[in-house]
């Protein structure tokens, strides 16, 4: 399945490429410049150079492909069965979208005089997406492959502790993407503060800004990094640079633990992933090394950790005190 996927990356990528070149050229003599790009209503009230406009439509595109090609020449896009299902779901949803977008500017230009009277039908914005949407899940569900195998995992032996020794384990991962978007909303939180504190902008459009920034970069700083800790009171995981916001599993409640290899694609991507009732849950950083522990209630949590291993060996080490075992 990994080389037929790459192949047809290829291939549909490169048709989809030409099409949205080719397309815009021919038809060049046919539209206005600048181009209708954007309209409120049935109104066109924003434009765009001819040449921006192919630069963009292409780059909606290009950056996408890149990405996709990139996942299924690593192989990360076949070694599970939601990895698969959203690789392909992209690799045509997300090029329907593409032309679609373009289609739809091309068709509100053409044979019109000048950018103002381009007229985009509102049912034509709703079938382009529908027509992402549907093609993706389509796509998606033809090449979702064979159920994942059940992961078996062998569980991590207990560390020996001498009768009244304490020992603590910590470790601490980051994502550096997270981290520079993080970084990122914050110079642009205090800019924009910055021009509000001087007047511009003013009123409601400065806090339309500043509240969604504002949400972003707490929210990105609080998820872009975490500090495990393992002692005798049992699983610390303290989220962002501080650690203050922490969730926490006692000693009573660990059923084992051990140390598992993960991937983003097996739990659906980067962040707190989960659903709500089902008892499994895990924060997803990184693929690779994660400390994962089995509660006395039932369910799963696993973290990212370096050296989860030992980690894990120190949980059971105390679990086994616990229990007198």
């Amino acid at each position: 399945m990994a080389a037929r996927g790459r192949t047809v990356a290829v291939v549909w990528g490169a048709l989809v490429t030409a099409l949205l070149a080719a397309v815009p050229l021919v038809l060049r003599d046919r539209l206005p410049e600048p181009l209708a790009t954007h309209w409120n209503g049935s109104t066109a009230d924003q434009a765009m150079s001819f040449a921006g406009n192919l630069a963009f439509g292409l780059a909606l595109w290009l950056v996408a492909w890149a990405l996709l090609l990139g996942a299924a020449f690593r192989g990360a896009a076949w070694r599970t069965r939601l990895g698969r299902v959203h690789w392909w779901a992209f690799l045509f949803g997300w090029a329907v979208l593409a032309l679609g977008v373009t289609g739809s500017i091309l068709y509100a230009n053409l044979d019109v005089a000048d950018w103002r009277q381009a007229a985009l039908p509102g049912p034509l914005i709703a079938a382009v997406i529908g027509a992402a949407v549907a093609v993706g899940v389509l796509a998606g569900y033809l090449g979702r492959g064979e159920p994942d195998r059940p992961r078996d995992h062998t569980e991590t032996a207990a560390m020996r502790l001498r009768p009244g020794q304490r020992a603590v384990w910590v470790g601490r991962v980051s994502n550096p993407w997270l981290v520079g978007a993080s970084t990122v909303a914050l110079v642009a939180t205090v800019a924009v503060g910055g021009l509000y504190a001087v007047g511009v902008p003013a009123g409601r459009s400065a806090w339309g800004i500043l509240i969604p920034l504002l949400v972003v970069t707490l929210l990105g700083f609080a998820t872009s990094s975490v500090g495990v800790r393992v002692d005798g009171g049992g699983l610390r995981v303290g989220f962002g640079p501080l650690g203050r916001l922490a969730y926490r599993v006692p000693i009573g409640k660990i059923e084992s633990a051990w140390a598992e290899e993960r991937l983003p694609t097996q739990v659906g991507g980067w962040g707190l992933r989960g659903l709500p009732g089902t008892g499994r849950m895990t924060v997803m950083l990184r693929g690779g090394d994660h400390l994962v522990i089995r509660r006395t209630g039932g369910g799963v949590f696993a973290v990212s950790a370096d050296d989860a291993e030992r980690g894990a060996a120190l949980l059971n080490a105390y679990i086994a005190e616990r229990s007198g075992s």
